[in-house]
């Protein structure tokens, strides 16, 4: 496995594999790896000549430096768990190589639409032009014909998908979603999970049961007593949520009264202690 460190290195080795024509596959992290991850480097691998995975905590996506400051780091138990998985490749910048005129420049304005403001994005200002910046400058890098996401991120899949969508530059780009992996107990793999304590990976598992709970009390009409008893049952499991939604499927705009027909999925976002915690599920 190569480990790159600098943007002309890596831009370099892959016009080489472009020139043979091979596909590559492309699945950007913020490191903290896990099965999850993993799951991601697998299918690439399966629909890619040849793999690579970034591992960059980026500071603009964060609007909290208390959680920038906390984020786990764990670069030589990622930089093993890759090479036993058989990632062909790794791009491990820093700070300075991926901004070379600091965090502070004038960046680009990005048009994501209404997505940008809801959910995720009304409680993390700032937080998807920032994703959007570094996804961008890590396509350009990387140049990927195939590029994986964690549906676990749903809303950041639709961005991504948006950005392709609206840059001619990304038009080659294929997006894949990957399925959430969970743990036997229905929590969604983190790497946020890390800094659970015993107690609250106890209590973890009750967002992905609250999700199921919108499921399976899913009925045609007013939704919102049901959003009000699933925000309910995450209170009295030790949450505090940030929000519990019922939204149409293909815009993550809440839906209020439901046909009985539009595909809807449940997203929450909740605090365990000072640990943010986000999921989704289908409902229909």
């Amino acid at each position: 496995m190569r480990v790159f460190k600098k943007k002309d290195d890596i831009q370099g080795f892959i016009r080489h594999l472009h020139d043979k024509k091979q596909v590559i596959g492309f699945v950007p992290t913020m490191g903290a790896l896990h099965a999850g991850h993993i799951s991601l480097i697998e299918a690439a691998r399966q629909q890619s000549d040849f793999t690579v995975c970034s591992i960059f905590v980026n500071p603009t996506q964060f609007n909290d430096p208390k959680d920038l400051e906390k984020y786990p780091r764990t670069i030589e138990k990622d930089l093993r768990l890759l090479a036993l998985h058989n990632c062909d490749a790794v791009f491990y910048p820093d700070v300075a190589e991926v901004y070379p005129s600091g965090t502070g420049e004038h960046r680009p304005h990005y048009d994501l639409g209404q997505l940008e403001f809801i959910l995720e994005g009304k409680y993390r200002p700032g937080h998807f032009q920032g994703v959007a910046d570094v996804v961008s400058r890590l396509f350009y890098t990387i140049g990927p014909d195939r590029v994986f996401f964690g549906q676990k991120d749903l809303q950041q899949c639709k961005i991504i998908e948006k950005l392709i969508a609206g840059n001619p530059d990304f038009q080659k780009i294929q997006m894949n979603r990957v399925p959430t992996l969970r743990e036997p107990d229905g929590l969604a793999m983190s790497s946020r999970n890390t800094r659970l304590s015993p107690g609250e990976l106890r209590k973890a598992p009750a967002i992905y049961q609250t999700l199921q709970y919108l499921k399976e009390h899913l009925a045609p009409g007013d939704l919102s007593a049901l959003q009000a008893d699933a925000q309910e049952l995450l209170v009295r499991n030790g949450f505090r949520p940030d929000y519990v939604s019922i939204a149409y499927t293909r815009t993550l705009e809440a839906c209020r009264f439901w046909d009985g027909q539009s595909p809807l999925t449940g997203l929450i976002a909740a605090f365990l202690g000072d640990v943010r915690l986000i999921d989704n599920l289908e409902l229909c």
